[in-house]
């Protein structure tokens, strides 16, 4: 007879096989190469320069890197591989007698069919609900599980905190958020980096390193503008345009909304899978990735807006749905006055903004007023609202994709 064994167990076991496998090939790696050495030696003795020449490359060998360059050269790797496996701190880092160990990703492929029309039905309403005990210790006590609010999933605090998921500044806010209409997105959920497959991860991986970004480091306006120039440039063998640049901008500050100057790794990270999401994937492909909580949410959305049996909105109607997802961060802003949180019209209005920009709002607005009454039905609604419903995700107050309009 086999030996039952829990999903938690499971995990941990191939996570003990993985890092044993890993260490092994580390150590490979780093013992010294006697055999090349002796047969580099045994085909250049016997010549005056090939005995400098092996002098040479001894006292260079010897010499060896500073300590600082090994640092950062370790650091920078180990920041790669993260990014590579879609991890966040190392297990080595968590202190072993207090904490549990963490999760092992494992990205999403692609299917056949994805790509292939998909039916979500308007009237059929669907079952949402949770899982009944912990996604981590599998445990069941009530009323304390935070539940997702994207997928099933539901959690202990202690058990996050033990994970390294959750710190006693963010605690307060996943208590306050985690039973609200406004929800709290789980670590998988908050992560729209693990939507892509590994097939797009190396792709946006070698984005990076041609454009020279370091993984886990901030980016401030000018070097995220510098960044999208280059890979404009490189995708288009052109720079930027004035207006794109502009929205580039606005993009930045949508990343940016407590004003600090720069855009932290995790928010430049998830917007730059999405945009690679947005550019790869069909939006048939998309559909699939929404959960049966953000599909409600969808209809819930869309039911009050069609007046008619017909199941018709406005186009212009469609478009203020783009905004209403990020309404989340709404409790963030000083103010509750203003219609929409940080992607609206108000930020881009606001006397900091350029001549420029306020012209060209009008001149969207006024294609807007044009265009208002153009008739959408609900598969074209879900088509034009699944990116950002996907990018409405994460915990961050920052908007990782802003709403063209």
């Amino acid at each position: 007879m086999g030996v039952l064994m829990s999903r938690r167990q499971t995990v941990e076991q191939v996570q003990k096989v993985s890092l044993a496998v890993s260490a092994f090939k580390d150590g490979l790696r780093e013992r010294p190469s006697t055999k090349r050495k002796a047969e580099a030696w045994g085909g250049r003795r016997g010549t005056l320069e090939h005995v400098v020449q092996e002098e040479e490359e001894e006292r260079l060998e010897a010499a060896g890197p500073s300590q600082t360059q090994r640092e950062e050269s370790h650091a920078n790797r180990a920041a790669w591989e993260r990014l590579r496996d879609g991890r966040g701190v190392e297990p080595e880092e968590f202190d072993r007698a207090n904490r549990f160990t963490p999760p092992a990703f494992v990205r999403p492929t692609r299917e056949l069919h994805d790509d292939e029309p998909l039916e979500i039905s308007l009237e059929q309403r669907e079952q949402v609900s949770s899982d009944e005990m912990c996604e981590i210790c599998e445990v069941w006590t009530a009323e304390s599980l935070f539940p997702c609010r994207v997928c099933p999933r539901v959690y202990h605090d202690g058990c996050l905190r033990r994970m390294g998921f959750l710190h006693n500044s963010s605690a307060v806010e996943v208590t306050e958020t985690a039973h609200t209409e406004t929800g709290w997105s789980c670590y998988y959920c908050d992560n729209l980096n693990l939507l892509l497959t590994e097939e797009e991860m190396y792709s946006l991986m070698e984005t990076f390193q041609q454009c020279k970004i370091i993984p886990e480091t901030c980016l401030t306006q000018d070097n995220f503008l510098h960044y999208k120039h280059l890979v404009h440039k490189h995708h288009f063998e052109r720079p930027l345009s004035e207006e794109q640049e502009e929205r580039a901008a606005l993009q930045f500050s949508a990343l940016d909304p407590d004003k600090k100057g720069h855009v932290e790794w995790p928010d430049f990270l998830s917007h730059e899978s999405i945009v690679l999401l947005q550019k790869l994937r069909p939006q048939n492909s998309l559909l699939r990735l929404l959960t049966a909580k953000e599909r409600e949410r969808a209809r819930a959305t869309f039911l009050p807006l069609h007046q008619d049996s017909q199941g018709l909105i406005s186009e212009g109607e469609s478009r203020k749905a783009q905004h209403t997802w990020f309404r989340k961060h709404q409790k963030e802003a000083p103010s509750c006055n203003v219609s929409i949180s940080h992607v609206g019209p108000m930020s881009e209005s606001s006397p900091a903004s350029s001549g420029s920009s306020r012209t060209q709002e009008k001149t969207l607005l006024g294609a807007e007023q044009e265009e208002a009454s153009r008739p959408v039905d609900w598969p074209t609604f879900l088509k034009e609202n699944v990116i950002y419903i996907l990018a409405a995700r994460p915990n961050s107050a920052a908007i990782h994709l802003k709403p063209l309009a």
